[in-house]
C-alpha cells in the first residue's frame, strides 16, 4: 500500500473523497464465497445492485484500486478468474456468489495487460507465471471459438459479448432475443438477425492482450514467445483496420454476417481507442471528428455512450442503458487512451466535470445524463468510487508510472489549499498546493515550488524532467528550484510537454 492521504479545505470533495474510499474498502469481501466454497480473497465487487465481479471490469477495478490502497485486491480481483477458468481455457464471463456466468465473454480492457501492470508493481513471478499461462489458454479459446472466419479478430455472438447492456449498437437483432448465447454457452452463436459479427471492440481488447502477453514472456525471458505474440498482435491490429474501419466516416463499426457495417457511432469506438489500435496520426482524424465534437461525445459532461447527434441516441434511457448516459466505466478507462495519445488538457476538462458531477450527486452511482451531470439512481456502485479516486490523484495529487512521478499542481477550484501525501521508493512524496504555487517534496526535503497550473514530471527521487500543459489555455509557469533557488520560466501551451534540463534554469 502506498499509504495515500488526501486532505483540502473544499469540504465537497473532501467528504466524497473520503466516501469513495471508504466505500471501496466496504465493497471489498473476504472471504468470498463461490456456490458454498470460500475463498480467502479479498474481491472487490462492482457494488450497486451488482454482487458479483465481472471479467470486463473487476479486474481493472482491482487495479485501480489495489495500487493506491491495497494489492493484494488488485491480484485477488485476477486470480478469482484464473481460479475458475474452465479446462478448454474459457474464463468466467462473471463470478457472484451463487453461480458462475458462462453464457457470453463479456472482455473489454484485457485481463493480460491489467495482470501485467499488477505484476510490474509487485514484482511477484508466481503471480507472473499464472497469469501468463491463464492468459495463453484464454487467448487460445477466442482463436478456437470466436474467430471462425480465420481473421485474427473476435465474434460478437450475443449483446452481453461487450457487456452493452440495452444498447441500440444492437436495435437490428431485435433486442431482447439475444442477451446471452445459446444454453449459456459462449461457443454458440445465436441464430438471430445477422449475427456473428465482427467486433472492433472485442477484437482491439484480442490485439490489446496479445500486446501484453508478448510483455509477458519477454519478461520471463522467453523472447521468442514475446516475437510470436507481437506479430499475431500485429495481424490482429491489421485486420481492424482493414475489416472495421470505415474511412468516409472515420469511424469503427461492427461488421455483420453479410460483410455490412453495423452503423452507429457508439463508444466501441472509445473502446477501440483504448488498446491503441490507431496510430497517432488516425487518431487525431478520429479525436477530432467524434470525440472533440459536442454533438458527438464532447458533451457538457463526456463521455456519452452514444455520439449524442447519432439517430440511435437515446435522451430518455431506462437504468443500466449504454444507448445515451456517460457511464462511469468509460470514464474510469479514459485516461488509458487519452494519456497514450498525449491528450492530458481534454482530459483535465472531462475529469474535473465528472469530479464535479460526483461531488453534486448524494451517491455513487453508475451513468449520468451528458447534459445534466445528474446521476441514476444507485448506491456504492464500485466504478464510479473508483473514478473519484483516480481522478483526484489525476487533478490534484501525485501519479507513480515505472520509474516517474507525476505531480498535478492545480489547486480544487472551491480550495484556497490542498495537501496529497503518499509513499514512493525514495521516501514520503508530497504535494502541498496553495492559491499561489504548489510545493514538491520528497523524504522529508522541499524540492521545488510551482507557480501554474501544469504537471510535473520527476524521477523517483524528485528530480524533475519535463513539465506539461494540462489546461485549455496557454499558461506561463515557474519553477524554483529550492537548493540554490534558480528559477525556470515555461510558455505551456494545451498537452504540450516541455524538458527542463539544466539550461532552463536561472
Amino acid at each position: 500500500m502506498k499509504n495515500i492521504t488526501f486532505l483540502t479545505d473544499d469540504k465537497g470533495l473532501q467528504e466524497k473523497y473520503q466516501s469513495a474510499v471508504n466505500g471501496l474498502a466496504g465493497n471489498v469481501s473476504n472471504p468470498y464465497t463461490v456456490q458454498g466454497r470460500q475463498l480467502q480473497m479479498p474481491i472487490l465487487v462492482e457494488g450497486a445492485v451488482y454482487s458479483g465481479i465481472w471479467l470486463e471490469c473487476g479486474p481493472f477495478e482491482g487495479l485501480v484500486y489495489g495500487s493506491m490502497y491495497n494489492m493484494e485486491v488488485a491480484k485477488a480481483n485476477h486470480r478469482i478468474f484464473f481460479e475458475f477458468q474452465k479446462e478448454d481455457g474459457y474464463l468466467p464471463c462473471w463470478i457472484r456468489s451463487g453461480k458462475i456466468g458462462t453464457g457470453q465473454i463479456q472482455m473489454v480492457v484485457p485481463i493480460a495487460k491489467t495482470a501485467f501492470e499488477v505484476y510490474q508493481q509487485t514484482k511477484e513471478a508466481a503471480f507472473l507465471e499464472e497469469a501468463y499461462s491463464s492468459c495463453v489458454r484464454w487467448d487460445d479459446w477466442l482463436k478456437k471459438y470466436r474467430d471462425p472466419r480465420g481473421l485474427n479478430l473476435c465474434e460478437l455472438f450475443c449483446e452481453y459479448d461487450t457487456g452493452h447492456d440495452r444498447s441500440n449498437r444492437f436495435y437490428s437483432l431485435c433486442k431482447g432475443s439475444a442477451h446471452e448465447c445459446p444454453d449459456n454457452d459462449a461457443r454458440i452463436c445465436h441464430n438471430v438477425g445477422t449475427l456473428p459479427w465482427l467486433a472492433p471492440d472485442l477484437s482491439a481488447t484480442l490485439y490489446g492482450g496479445r500486446v501484453a502477453l508478448a510483455a509477458m514472456a519477454r519478461e520471463m525471458g522467453r523472447e521468442s514467445e514475446a516475437e510470436e505474440w507481437l506479430e499475431k498482435a500485429e495481424l490482429t491490429r491489421r485486420a481492424i483496420l482493414s475489416h472495421l474501419y470505415d474511412p468516409e466516416s472515420s469511424c469503427f463499426y461492427d461488421l455483420d454476417c453479410n460483410n455490412r457495417f453495423v452503423r452507429i457511432v457508439s463508444d466501441t469506438l472509445t473502446r477501440v481507442l483504448c488498446e491503441h489500435v490507431a496510430d497517432q496520426p488516425l487518431f487525431e482524424q478520429i479525436f477530432g471528428r467524434h470525440i472533440k465534437n459536442p454533438y458527438g461525445f464532447w458533451t457538457p459532461y463526456p463521455l456519452p455512450s452514444v455520439a449524442v447527434s447519432d439517430p440511435l441516441y437515446d435522451p430518455k434511457p431506462p437504468f443500466n442503458s449504454w444507448c445515451g448516459p456517460s457511464q462511469a466505466l468509460t470514464a474510469l478507462r479514459a485516461p488509458r487512451w487519452f494519456e497514450h495519445y498525449r491528450k492530458p488538457s481534454e482530459l483535465t476538462f472531462m475529469m474535473k466535470m465528472w469530479v464535479k458531477a460526483l461531488v453534486a450527486s448524494p451517491d455513487f452511482s453508475q451513468e449520468m445524463n451528458p447534459f445534466t451531470g445528474e446521476f441514476s439512481m444507485a448506491k456504492k456502485y464500485s466504478p464510479s468510487m473508483c473514478v473519484m479516486i483516480d481522478y483526484t490523484a489525476r487533478l490534484y495529487g501525485i501519479q507513480e508510472t515505472g520509474q516517474q512521478l507525476a505531480w498535478n499542481c492545480r489547486l480544487p477550484e472551491q480550495a484556497q489549499a490542498s495537501v496529497y501525501e503518499m509513499d514512493v521508493p525514495g521516501g514520503r512524496a508530497v504535494l502541498r498546493r496553495g492559491t499561489e504555487s504548489a510545493s514538491i517534496a520528497v523524504g522529508g526535503k522541499e524540492l521545488y515550488s510551482v507557480k501554474g497550473t501544469c504537471r510535473v514530471i520527476t524521477n523517483r527521487n524528485g528530480e524533475i524532467r519535463t513539465v506539461v500543459g494540462t489546461e485549455q489555455n496557454d499558461v506561463q509557469v515557474e519553477v524554483v528550484r529550492l537548493y540554490d533557488h534558480k528559477t525556470a520560466v515555461l510558455s505551456l501551451s494545451p498537452n504540450e510537454e516541455v524538458e527542463v534540463n539544466e539550461g532552463a534554469y536561472v
